[in-house]
């Protein structure tokens, strides 16, 4: 399309075939320059041969010229005559080989212009054959396009119930396993008071004391827990939300026996 390569078969290099047609017009200018010189020199050789014959009829006529005299000038006429014709014949062969050189150059451009019409109808069926393939191929990438958005939506869609689902397990996980610290709290409260009840009649106090500090050890490692169940799940759902991939597995706890 740019024209910077080389036209193969019939360039070896980029430029032969424009520098072939300006040899052709060189010989062309040549060939009319030759025919010119030729004309001038047939005019001015007839110019000369009549200015010969009237002199030579003069000179018959007026004077009486010795017969050496006549010939000698018979003689260099006829040299004259012999080197125009000389040189009439040397033009017209110089004249002839400039036509068929001429011919020559003027079939190699016609079939040099034959195989660029052959050439162009080609890159034209070709070019035809790209649009109607890049017609089809845009159109096949607006249906692909079209595909990936759909899929991208409902892979969107997946995500955000994917997320959903695993916000929901995180979430009923974690109230189960806070059901189940709060009760074992509520019961370790509920004998708490029941133990400071008792501890509370004269002489029961060093009875119990034991006992009470079981319970509120136990009832501050349970608290603990809680705490800890509460905090961990939270960060697996913010995790979740933000869209990070982690496993979906329970919050670790600690089996606290209660006394």
């Amino acid at each position: 399309e740019t024209n910077t390569l080389p036209f193969h078969p019939f360039e070896n290099q980029q430029g032969d075939i424009l520098r072939m047609e300006k040899e052709h017009q060189v010989l062309q200018e040549q060939l009319q320059e030759a025919e010119d010189k030729f004309e001038q020199l047939q005019s001015r050789s007839l110019e000369e041969t009549g200015a010969l014959e009237e002199l030579l009829k003069k000179s018959v006529e007026e004077t009486k010229v010795s017969q050496n005299e006549l010939d000698w000038f018979h003689q260099d006429s006829e040299a004259q005559m012999k080197k125009w014709q000389q040189e009439k014949k040397e033009n017209r062969e110089h004249l002839r080989a400039l036509r068929s050189s001429a011919k020559k150059h003027t079939d190699t451009r016609d079939r040099y212009l034959k195989t660029i019409d052959d050439k162009e109808k080609q890159y034209n069926e070709y070019l035809n054959t790209f649009l109607d393939t890049s017609n089809k191929f845009a159109n096949e990438k607006v249906k692909l396009e079209e595909l990936i958005k759909k899929s991208q939506d409902d892979s969107q869609e997946c995500e955000k119930r994917a997320v959903k689902a695993e916000l929901s397990v995180f979430q009923t996980w974690k109230e189960a396993e806070v059901w189940k610290l709060s009760g074992s709290i509520a019961k370790a409260e509920a004998n708490l008071r029941m133990l400071k009840a008792l501890s509370s009649s004269p002489g029961a106090a060093p009875v119990w004391k034991s006992h009470i500090d079981s319970w509120e050890t136990f009832l501050s490692n349970v608290k603990k827990q809680l705490e800890k169940v509460e905090a961990e799940y939270e960060e697996k759902m913010e995790l979740v939300k933000s869209g990070a991939r982690i496993s979906l597995t329970k919050v670790e706890t600690v089996d606290i026996p209660s006394p």
